[in-house]
């Protein structure tokens, strides 16, 4: 009986033992849990809690100043050619020659291409013989009417009319001698009768011999027509030859050469382009408001992308009288000194035009201008933070920049690390 009850009781001693040893393995992993969940924790209000301030961004400054600025106005315009002309032949025909090339400078009366002449030449000769055919017709006429080079025509210079007039004029006198004789009866009225038919008779010889007279004079006015007819066809003919030849018309540079050898070209066929690139001009509008600040003669400046360092001088040459009712601007052209030959027709310009007064303005290093998506701002430095400004800029001065707004004279702008700077954000100088 007690090796029973020791038995049960050895038994239930085990099965407490297990129970225990399960409840402290639970323990342990819920105590191995909680500190594992309790470490995370800690990790996370570690990681957020705030960082330490931003260190202060090192920045050099400018004080903004005011000074007089010369004041002016500027306009867009494009550059051309002083004087540009397209070269045509005036006669067609094949190139056999071309003189020039792209860009390379000519004189007026320099050939640019010539024509075959072949055909122009005989045409000259045929008009010349033409001309001594007629010449040599005039020169016979002259003689049948007695004329020489340069003398005036009188038919009684011609022996046929002369005679005929002699002959009249004594049968004039023996008539008249034989009205006075037939009162008397010295002579017979039929001698007197006979005397004057004679009269009549060489009367009418010397005007059929002023009428042929006449009409040989006449032939020579027509050979003198012919003449002339054939010297004009003459000159046609070598003024066509001498368009064989293409010339300049004016100094300049080859802007464009489309005849190549071999090439028919007619009148209608463009050859070249030429230029005259010095001065060059350039038109503009100006706003009504600016038009008594505009005079010819005044200079002008003009900038170029292809020279945005340099400034090219020139003076405005002619202005429209009248102002666009649609746009109210007045235009205007100025010629631009260009001998170095920088400028080329054809390249977009801004003409800078200098009013003749001065005004105060506010200016300020233009790096200390920062520009985005056309908004510009600058940061102007109080109190060891930065405080941004947004800014309406005006004309430029060397390396300054005017501003209209947003900054006073005397304060001071950042001018280095400006793309690093926030609104309040500390500096150090």
């Amino acid at each position: 009986m007690e090796t029973v009850l020791q038995l049960k009781g050895n038994g239930m001693f085990s099965y407490k033992l297990t129970q225990v040893a399960l409840i402290a393995v639970v323990t342990l992993t819920l105590s191995v849990f909680a500190i594992s969940c309790g470490g995370s924790k800690a990790n996370v209000r570690s990681e957020a809690t705030p960082a330490n301030s931003p260190a202060a961004i090192e920045v050099t400054t400018a004080q903004a100043i005011t000074r007089d600025l010369p004041r002016f106005f500027e306009a867009t315009g494009s550059l051309a050619g002083d004087q540009q002309t397209d070269v045509a032949p005036s006669i067609a025909g094949k190139v056999v020659a071309v003189g020039v090339e792209l860009g390379s400078y000519v004189r007026r009366g320099q050939m640019i291409v010539r024509l075959d002449d072949v055909d122009s030449k005989l045409r000259v000769d045929q008009a010349q013989a033409q001309v001594e055919q007629s010449q040599a017709t005039l020169r016979a006429a002259e003689e049948r009417v007695g004329l020489r080079p340069g003398q005036a025509f009188d038919p009684n210079r011609i022996p046929e009319v002369a005679n005929a007039r002699v002959a009249l004029e004594l049968a004039e006198k023996n008539l008249r001698r034989s009205e006075k004789l037939i009162e008397s009866g010295d002579v017979s009225r039929a001698l007197y009768d006979q005397q004057k038919a004679q009269r009549d008779q060489l009367k009418e010889q010397y005007e059929a011999a002023l009428s042929f007279a006449r009409q040989n004079y006449a032939a020579v006015n027509t050979a003198r027509a012919n003449v002339a007819n054939a010297e004009s066809q003459l000159g046609l003919a070598r003024r066509a030859l001498s368009y064989a030849l293409v010339f300049s018309p004016i100094d300049g540079y080859v802007a464009e050469r489309t005849a190549d050898l071999g090439e028919y070209v007619s009148p209608t066929t463009k050859v070249a382009t030429i230029v005259r690139i010095n001065p060059l001009r350039i038109r503009i509008d100006i706003p009504e408001q600016a038009i008594p600040e505009v005079t010819v003669g005044q200079s002008v400046s003009v900038t170029t992308s292809a020279w945005p360092d340099k400034n090219f001088n020139g003076r405005i040459a002619r202005i429209s009288p009248n102002v666009s009712a649609s746009s109210r601007t007045l235009s205007m052209e100025a010629d631009i000194e260009n001998s170095s030959g920088a400028l080329k027709p054809g390249q977009f310009a801004t003409v800078r035009i200098l009013q003749s007064r001065s005004q105060p303005a506010v200016l300020i290093p233009s790096r200390a201008v920062l520009t985005e998506a056309g908004v510009s701002r600058v940061f102007v430095i109080k109190n060891g933070h930065a405080e941004q400004r947004l800014v309406q800029l005006g004309q430029s001065e060397s390396d300054l920049v005017e501003v209209k707004s947003g900054v006073a004279s005397g304060e001071q702008v950042a001018t280095s690390n400006v793309e690093q700077l926030t609104d309040g954000i500390a500096v150090r100088q």
